[in-house]
């Protein structure tokens, strides 16, 4: 593989415009088809086979005119009176007419002759009802019941409802134009009545840049701290914004030709996309610092003598240098990008066609930064040639790591390496306490309960839940199934079933609002106590659902329960029966993965269990936080959305072996050279643990930022994402790695024979460069022989660590203790 990626990145930097060209070419492609082909994200979350989707279908099936309740364009518009007044108030009821009349000539609402006064609304549908149930023979307290729970008017009479649906095949046809100019009409009343709305119509997402714009600009910062250098800081930044473009255009562009691109998947993609892309280029031009340095053999150089020494390097060894780079870095960068892509991919096995979007989505992205990275930014670094590392910062030195002095990282390893068990065991201790809290972990789908505050669809679901009562915003209809049943006997059995589940603790209200044509079949209206986004409605559900073998041995017909919040309980249901699972494939994957890629044993199993103490640990402080409220730092806790958990391992998985393969492939490239196991650790994390820590700072800076988006689920994911990778970089990585590390010794990088024997040779460290020579000459600095490079392939490496605990003895190239006396100290 290095082989490969050098001659790949070699010949990018050699033909730097034709590379450069084909980016564009695509660029201005991906972004034509974006325009062109690009419709409306969708707002559901569909999932088939469920048995509320079943249900829903087959009413779909057996009443005419029923729609799909996630995808019916419809809303409803919430009006309230000024405080102190009623909507029967004659100047209130002027004003809620004017809104209305208004509202009756927008040309992109239909069915509008049905939209009138609340409180004219309700005068009808009671007589109505009252007339109608009497003669059914109901006794009054339940008429009154059941009006009570359709009524469009509150009991105090200072709120209202009205039902609107916009002329449009689904929710995904509604377009944006119209939302926003419903909104505008809506804030023109606002000064004398409260209107809010909610419902499938009116799930606007609005895409921010803001978490973009913010995140990049963090990372500027943090990029010209490590390189001092205001060129190469740019370098990452326009490779990582680029792959994010063409990624999300292709998403776009996705939306003609599939109905499953829900509105947070570009999001999505944008915030792991820019994330990643941003940390392959800083690793791989990081690494081209390194071999630049290395060949000029100079690094604590001024900037105008580093500009002259740049200078002197052959056009075709800086080639060769970058070519070094991305076979070294870049190997690395491949198979932690594969990593990514098959944890997200990972996730179409679940069989849920939004998250597999999601998921797929998310990957392309990736996919397109890995190779951004490895091909479009070494004929980048062709472009700007010897001027890479210029517009320097005064002030800001940014040392390589190939420089002998000690880093903060190699003085961090050392405090380590004195005491493994104690900064092993404190950190493990700690994120196990921080986990302790998931266990209260409770899922829930996104929906207008979940919205932020000051949104008109939360406002609306508030003033419904008090004026109405919680259970009219998670309303249930139970299928009546009374084919089977004798014909004379159906209205009874319909009537059995309503009274059956009103009977049910939980229940508010259930009465029989539609038969269909056939008179085989009716649907039964059910209103709960409580909330959608309260965890007693599951219960209410399950109940319902557990009384129909009682009704069908009673009556011999059978019901079944669909619905918004019933859907959204299914899917929330089933999400959580294949986190298990799915943590199990993870787990697995990361082992097989990380023994074949290090060849060891102990080395993948420590990585994996290291990255389910860091998961457990950000989902333990996320319900802490944003669930269950602890130190008042979120002032709405909401259920966590139920595909947060799934997404978050399948993404920091990726992010997790990113970092493990980044610090040890440095450690095991200098045990093969011979270093001690202790040595090679020191030596490896100072060279992987400055960049390391500038990419886990990236990482933690463009999640965060997106928790300035007003969207719940994308405020929680960037959190915990951020929260995730500074669990996974700096405990598990930085810390527990190299104290476990130092405790295996030697024993770390064992392996049986015969498993070594039949596992393919995947060459990440990029040991095949070594001998790599550049048209017939080795790599080496302007005043170093060949005989001089050659012996230094067989000598000890730079000097990595001189511990307290090791003594002098170490310069002196004395061998290891412990038996490993053909092992150099370094």
């Amino acid at each position: 593989m290095a082989t490969f990626l050098y001659r790949i990145g070699r010949s990018a930097y050699l033909h730097r415009w034709r590379f450069i060209a084909a980016w564009l070419l695509l660029i201005i492609g991906m972004g034509t088809a974006a325009a062109t082909l690009s419709q409306q994200t969708s707002t559901t979350f569909s999932i088939p086979g469920l048995e509320s989707i079943e249900t829903q279908e087959a009413m779909q099936e057996r009443f005419a005119g029923s729609e799909d309740q996630l995808q019916a364009p419809t809303g409803t518009v919430v009006i309230q009176a000024p405080e102190g007044t009623t909507l029967t108030d004659p100047g209130v009821s002027e004003d809620v007419d004017a809104f209305l009349a208004d509202v009756r000539e927008l040309d992109y609402l239909t069915a509008t002759d049905a939209i009138v006064n609340p409180v004219l609304a309700a005068e009808g549908m009671t007589h109505q009802m009252t007339e109608a149930k009497a003669a059914q023979g109901l006794p009054p307290e339940q008429i009154d019941a059941d009006i009570a729970a359709l009524s469009p008017l509150s009991e105090d009479e200072t709120t209202g409802t009205v039902q609107v649906e916009f002329a449009a095949e689904s929710t995904m046809e509604v377009e944006a134009a119209d939302q926003e100019a419903f909104a505008d009409l809506v804030a023109e009343y606002q000064d004398s009545l409260t209107i809010a709305y909610s419902g499938n119509a009116f799930q606007m997402n609005e895409i921010s840049a803001t978490g973009e714009i913010i995140g990049i600009a963090v990372a500027a910062v943090i990029l010209t701290l490590t390189f001092g250098s205001l060129i190469a800081a740019g370098m990452p930044l326009l490779t990582g914004v680029t792959g994010v473009g063409i990624g999300i255009a292709g998403i776009f562009a996705a939306t003609r030709f599939t109905d499953t691109i829900n509105t947070m998947t570009p999001t999505l993609a944008s915030m792991i996309g820019l994330a990643v892309g941003i940390d392959y280029a800083l690793f791989i031009v990081s690494r081209y610092r390194t071999e630049l340095v290395k060949y000029i053999g100079g690094n604590d150089l001024e900037p105008r003598e580093l500009a002259a020494k740049l200078k002197e390097i052959d056009f075709r060894q800086r080639a060769h240098l970058a070519g070094l780079a991305v076979g070294k870095a870049g190997s690395a960068v491949v198979f932690a990008g594969l990593t990514v892509l098959i944890a997200l991919a990972a996730l179409s096995i679940i069989n849920i066609p939004f998250l597999t979007a999601m998921a797929l989505s998310a990957a392309a992205t990736v996919a397109i930064a890995v190779l951004v990275a490895i091909t479009l930014l070494p004929a980048i670094l062709g472009a700007v040639g010897t001027k890479v590392f210029g517009a320097r910062i005064r002030g800001v030195k940014a040392p390589d790591p190939e420089d002998e002095k000690p880093t903060m990282g190699l003085k961090w390893v050392r405090r380590v390496r004195a005491h493994p068990i104690l900064f092993g065991a404190a950190s493990i201790l700690l994120l196990i306490l921080l986990a302790l809290p998931a266990v209260n972990l409770r899922l829930a789908m996104p929906s207008d309960g979940t919205m932020a505050p000051d949104t008109p669809n939360r406002i609306a679901y508030d003033i419904t839940a008090e004026k109405f009562g919680p259970g009219r915003n998670a309303p249930m209809i139970a299928f009546v199934d009374t084919l089977a049943v004798p014909e004379e006997e159906r209205p009874a059995a319909w009537a059995t079933a309503a009274t059956d589940i009103q009977s049910i603790d939980g229940v508010r209200n259930a009465q029989i609002i539609e038969p269909n044509e056939a008179g085989d079949a009716a649907q039964v209206l059910i209103t709960p106590e409580y909330g959608a986004t309260d965890e007693r409605a599951a219960d209410v559900l399950e109940s319902i659902r557990g009384g129909v073998g009682d009704f069908e041995a009673q009556t011999g017909g059978t019901y079944s329960v669909t619905g918004v919040t019933p859907i959204y309980e299914d899917i929330s249901e089933r999400l959580s029966e294949v986190l298990l699972p799915y943590v199990g494939i993870v787990l697995a994957l990361a082992f097989l993965l990380l023994m074949l890629v290090f060849r060891s044993i102990w080395v993948p199993l420590i990585a994996a269990l290291g990255f389910a103490l860091s998961v457990a640990a950000t989902f333990g402080l996320t319900v802490a936080i944003w669930q269950e409220g602890w130190l008042g730092i979120v002032s709405d806790p909401q259920p966590v959305i139920s595909f947060l958990p799934i997404m978050l391992i399948g993404i920091v998985f990726g992010l997790a072996m990113d970092y493990q393969v980044f610090l040890v492939t440095r450690m095991r490239e200098g045990w093969v050279h011979g270093k001690t196991a202790h040595n090679a650790v020191s030596n490896g994390f100072k060279h992987g643990a400055r960049v390391v820590t500038a990419a886990a700072l990236i990482m933690m800076s463009v999640f965060a930022a997106f928790m300035t988006i007003d969207e719940q689920f994308i405020k929680v994911m960037g959190f915990a994402l951020a929260v995730a990778v500074f669990f996974d970089a700096f405990i598990v990585r930085m810390t527990i790695i190299p104290a476990v590390m130092f405790l295996l010794g030697e024993n770390a990088w064992k392996i049986p024979r015969w498993l070594d024997r039949i596992l393919p040779s995947v060459d990440v460290e990029g040991s095949a460069l070594e001998e790599k020579d550049d048209d017939d000459t080795v790599t080496r600095g302007p005043h170093e022989s060949r005989d001089a490079v050659a012996a230094g392939r067989h000598s000890s490496m730079t000097v990595a660590d001189q511990s307290p605990a090791a003594g002098k003895h170490e310069d002196r190239g004395e061998t290891s203790d412990g038996g490993a006396g053909s092992r150099q100290r370094d």
